[in-house]
């Protein structure tokens, strides 16, 4: 088809708009773009033609877009030396503005001042003004601003917790609850729908006088919505509105004010520290008791995340105001890509929540199965992956054949009723159709039928929405390879079922070659004790940890999949524009749900142990981990059903009984975290633009990074030359004295692991014991192994303190 003068300058007027939106926004998503164009063009949106569209215009992209980055403004983030302020200047914001007036005569080009989680501040400049700004001696560095995303009633009992006292089961721990009205979990995130009953504050005592934040008022927003529940509520915004200044196809500006107007920010906060609300659901589904980990423990929110994405800059400045105000837990549900962690700005204000007492907890990231694909990576973090219930949603799936196959579903309507209609499923070499993307389908094929979708490309949600706005009545939503047996239950706009891969398979055999082929959906509401359980979540991101191969991430699992908290009332249950759908709680998945979880349990067991050091805390919950699922069977990766690994699963799954006891802890002091840095082969430079620190002279360091005491080990083999390492260990006594210990190790074959001593005797407690293990693999292993897998157990007949061990040579990480 050969486009008209008229119709090929109209394009070529969209490609320049777009192309300074681009130059403005560092939006690169020219695939968007070309779904865009052929949408204005009314072309067909075909493989072919948008593969060769694809290669036009990204050829005229890359020859016209340094133009109009050369004009560009945006935010960029600025390290500076902190210790080398002027004495000429009152305060470091005083020196940072004078700084940039020499650049530059805009007055709003300051964006944040940060003191407390990085030193430095955030700015609007050109590139030509940061690059000038590089050039100081007193700056350390100039980088532009990350857009990180967000990881997107059961787990109590699941978890062990008992759901009217939040005392966990079989201990005794008296005065817990009173302690835990102390603790205080801060929340980065989209906000809170404060209006919620998980933020309800009755019997609650006095808010903490040591507390130094507030609540911040908007337009939507009062500041007596927050209480002695909900005792904070802030939002960062400056650098998301920098970024979409001037962009006519962003979304209409936000509100800015703390209030949640996605979900996600009130779904965590309540999952980590909510309040008891009785009878909670979802239309239905998961019927009961709702409450967080820490029910009485307070919550303070700042909203760092908007429609675009969480800027690094925002994110910052919610730790900076978070640190001062005084937080215990700081909880992230967010991340971006692995980098050095001198560039990784969570890591950087996290170096200093920690030196100041405060447990910050990140999502691993919702990227699995894909192997090296963690983010929040730093030891000082607690890296959190995600896990199944013992829950489900059953729905099922009647083919013509009378074959019935089971998958899952949260859809509340009326259903399909029970006779079969035609299925229908279109895979061909030039459709997208199989993927039910936004006008594939063909309202005169599928009107009246049930459309099997393949997963993929666009949100789950939206295929049924596509399939719905195309006259469809009901979907079957089937797995790919890429999604393995994952089965995630959705709040569907019509009756739809999730089926794994090789049910999918099945199905696409029986649409594909049947003559008349029919299907009819049916739903089974909610069913408990389910077996095998918990299951890795196979979008779960995976390690090897590739910031630093030696520290083994994520640190353990915990409930992710299918998980009921509060929910924005702004927002309908799918967040898809046509879906009006409220409710005061929803069912979602992702890292994100599980990340609050270790929030909420790290706030109870600082108020358990107040006197415990953080990494004490982290190693409680770490060494006490099950690997085991509740058929006494070894944990499992939903991606394929195969037996899953400490690259999937760190520790294990949580539990919390166990951790309030867990006998021996490795503890880590910020002089060991400054020497692992050290050990990383970074430069002065770097490591006093994470520690924050002047002077920083190396002078101690590891021979290894994995020396660190941390609480797993990551062995790595990097040449045949090499084929001994060896670390030492030092383990402290948190529980009774006179406590004895063996050791029990296990080893993949080509390794042997031998530990010395095998025997430790701690006559008091707190008494510090040292151990040595030495790895030898066997002579030629780098040849026939990439990859194995170990433990490392000290125990006695009151408890096992356990330590997964994972091995990789050199091939596999480079």
């Amino acid at each position: 088809m050969l486009l008209n003068p008229t119709t090929f300058f109209f394009s070529f007027h969209l490609l320049l708009s777009f192309l300074t939106v681009a130059a403005t926004e560092r939006l690169y998503s020219h695939s968007l773009f070309i779904f865009y164009i052929l949408d204005i063009l009314n072309l067909p949106s075909s493989s072919f033609l948008v593969m060769a569209a694809e290669a036009f215009w990204f050829g005229v992209l890359l020859l016209l877009l340094p133009c109009f980055s050369a004009m560009a403004k945006q935010t960029y983030i600025v390290q500076m030396n902190h210790h080398s302020k002027p004495e000429s200047y009152a305060t470091h914001h005083d020196w940072y503005s004078a700084s940039l007036q020499s650049l530059s005569s805009d007055s709003d080009s300051l964006l944040y001042t940060y003191t407390d989680a990085y030193h430095g501040f955030a700015a609007s400049l050109d590139p030509e003004q940061a690059e000038l700004l590089r050039q100081s001696d007193s700056v350390i560095g100039v980088y532009e601003d990350t857009v990180y995303n967000l990881h997107t009633t059961r787990t109590p009992e699941f978890l062990g917790l008992d759901t009217e006292s939040g005392l966990w089961e079989g201990h005794s721990t008296q005065d817990l609850n009173q302690a835990s009205n102390d603790v205080i979990v801060g929340v980065l995130d989209t906000g809170v729908w404060p209006e919620s009953k998980s933020f309800d504050d009755t019997g609650m005592p006095e808010i903490p006088t040591r507390w130094r934040g507030q609540c911040e008022s908007g337009p939507d927003f009062a500041a007596t919505l927050c209480n002695k529940k909900l005792i904070g509520a802030r939002s960062f915004s400056k650098g998301y509105h920098m970024a979409s200044r001037g962009s006519y196809l962003r979304k209409p500006r936000e509100v800015e004010s703390p209030r949640d107007r996605d979900g996600h920010g009130t779904h965590t906060s309540s999952t980590a520290a909510g309040s008891l609300v009785a009878n909670a659901s979802l239309l239905g589904y998961a019927t009961g008791t709702a409450r967080g980990m820490a029910p009485h423990a307070r919550v303070a929110t700042y909203k760092v995340c908007w429609s675009t994405g969480c800027f690094g800059s925002d994110i910052l400045a919610g730790m900076d105001r978070a640190i001062v105000d005084g937080v215990d837990v700081l909880s992230l549900s967010l991340g971006g890509g692995s980098a050095p962690y001198y560039r990784d700005t969570i890591a950087i204000g996290a170096f200093t929540a920690m030196e100041r007492g405060i447990f910050v907890s990140c999502s691993a990231g919702n990227s699995g199965p894909t192997r090296a694909s963690l983010a929040n990576t730093a030891p000082w973090i607690m890296t959190v992956g995600a896990g199944t219930l013992d829950r489900d949603f059953p729905a099922y799936a009647l083919l013509g054949n009378k074959l019935r196959f089971t998958g899952v579903s949260l859809y509340s309507g009326t259903g399909m009723g029970n006779k079969p209609v035609q299925l229908v499923y279109n895979r061909g070499s030039n459709s997208s159709s199989n993927l039910c993307l936004p006008g594939s389908l063909n309202p005169d094929l599928v009107r009246g039928k049930v459309v099997m979708c393949d997963r993929g490309i666009n949100a789950r949600v939206e295929k049924g929405g596509v399939v719905r706005a195309a006259g469809g009545i009901g979907m079957i939503l089937a797995n790919t390879a890429a999604s393995g047996e994952e089965l995630v239950a959705d709040s569907h706009l019509l009756p739809a079922v999730a089926v794994g891969r090789r049910v999918g398979d099945q199905i696409r055999e029986y649409a594909q070659h049947d003559p008349n082929p029919t299907a009819v959906i049916t739903f089974g509401r909610t069913v408990l004790n389910v077996r095998p359980s918990p299951v890795v979540a196979a979008f779960s991101s995976r390690g090897p940890n590739m910031v630093n191969p030696q520290i083994l991430k994520p640190d353990v699992i915990g409930p992710g999949v299918n998980i009921l908290a509060a929910w924005s009332e702004a927002v309908g249950l799918t967040g898809l524009e046509e879906d009006k759908r409220k409710s005061q709680f929803n069912i979602i998945s992702g890292t994100s749900m599980s990340c609050p979880h270790i929030s909420g349990l790290a706030a109870l067991l600082k108020a358990a142990h107040p006197e415990w050091s953080l990494s004490a805390v982290k190693s409680a919950l770490m060494t006490t981990a099950y690997t085991h699922d509740n058929t006494k069977a070894p944990l499992r990766d939903a991606a394929d059903g195969t037996i899953s690994n400490p690259w999937a699963h760190g520790s294990g799954h949580v539990d919390p009984s166990k951790a309030l006891s867990p006998g021996l802890v490795y503890d880590i002091a910020t002089e060991d975290y400054i020497a692992f840095l050290c050990s990383l082969e970074y430069t002065n430079e770097h490591v006093q633009a994470i520690v924050k620190r002047p002077n920083v002279t190396c002078a101690r360091k590891y021979s290894d990074p994995g020396q660190l005491n941390y609480p797993s080990f990551s062995v790595v083999f990097w040449n045949k030359k090499k084929r001994v390492v060896s670390y030492t260990r030092e383990l402290t006594n948190v529980g009774p004295a006179g406590s004895v210990y063996r050791v029990a190790v296990t080893s993949p074959s080509m390794v042997r692991t031998i530990v010395k001593p095998t025997r430790l005797v701690f006559n008091n407690v707190g008494e510090k014991q040292k151990y040595t293990v030495t790895f030898v693999a066997s002579q030629g292993a780098e040849k026939t192994s990439r990859s194995g897998f170990g433990s490392i157990m000290w125990s006695n007949p009151q408890h096992q303190v356990k330590s997964p061990v994972a091995f990789a040579w050199t091939q596999l990480i480079d």
